[in-house]
């Protein structure tokens, strides 16, 4: 709700004004009229306590005697009521990054994730009244979410489609994003961006995973060699019998397969032997 308020220049003038008139008119006025002169200098003075300053990107929340009269967001120099309290709100972009967690993720296995997150204020009000401190409430639930998110889904995936902390960022930043912004949308607040800054297997088990994963990587590795291997060969064989090169038995055939793949799926690099005789 905005706030009733004025341009503290234009009441600067006023008041400057007014204050000099009830001084003069104490020092001028007779009798009973001091006394009106005097109230009317006291109130010109308790005016001057109206002024307060509002920054680029920032607000004030105006409360009269503990009830809610609105949010100020005009900058520069603002006026109101002198019995007005005003709380000022930054609406700066923040971003903050939380601790280093250790959760167990959808497998059970411990890691070690933080997350930054970027966020800022939309409502002031909400943020003053609907909780005690907003900037411990979004940290708490920032890394309440992310305990969440963490547990829900595995570091790796196990299929090809299947969403992981590790290899899925745009989608775990998404869904971080979601979550972090549904617990905190009571407080008048926007998540801007939350994204993993950490990720780690727990130090109790990383040696344990780094071997895993170099295993993995030695069978995908593996497996793809032989693939190619196997399409060699077969292209050989094929090329062979349509140029009539030569004529080959299941025998032999089974034997140039076999020495084929040696020489293709091997570590280290073959030594060719020469045979000088009869090939049967």
């Amino acid at each position: 709700m905005p706030a009733r308020s004025k341009s503290g220049f234009g009441m600067l003038s006023v008041l400057l004004a007014s204050q000099l008139a009830s001084i003069a008119a104490l020092l001028l006025l007779p009798g009973f009229l001091k006394i009106i002169a005097l109230l009317w200098a006291i109130g010109s003075f308790i005016c001057w306590f109206g002024f307060y300053m509002v920054q680029p990107n920032q607000s004030a929340v105006l409360q009269l005697f503990g009830q809610y009269v609105g949010t100020d967001f005009v900058n520069g120099l603002r006026w109101a009521n002198p019995f007005f309290s005003k709380q000022k709100v930054s609406l700066r972009v923040r971003n903050f990054e939380s601790s280093k967690l250790k959760v167990n993720d959808h497998a059970g296995n411990p890691v070690d994730i933080a997350a930054v997150v970027v966020w800022k204020v939309v409502d002031s009000a909400e943020a003053v009244f609907e909780v005690e401190d907003y900037e411990n409430f979004v940290s708490i639930q920032s890394e309440a979410a992310l305990r969440y998110l963490a547990s829900s889904y595995p570091y790796e995936a196990e299929h090809e489609h299947e969403i992981s902390l590790r290899s899925s960022g745009d989608e775990i930043t998404d869904l971080m994003r979601t979550e972090i912004q549904n617990r905190v949308q009571k407080a008048g607040v926007e998540v801007i961006e939350a994204r993993i800054s950490h990720l780690a297997y727990a130090q109790e088990i990383a040696s344990a995973m780094l071997q895993r994963q170099q295993a993995r990587a030695v069978v995908m590795a593996r497996t793809q060699i032989v693939e190619g291997a196997v399409g060699m060969v077969e292209m050989a064989l094929n090329r062979l019998a349509e140029k009539g090169v030569v004529e080959l038995d299941e025998e032999r055939k089974a034997a140039m397969v076999s020495n084929l793949l040696v020489v293709l799926c091997g570590d280290h690099s073959v030594q060719p032997v020469v045979n000088t005789g009869t090939i049967y």
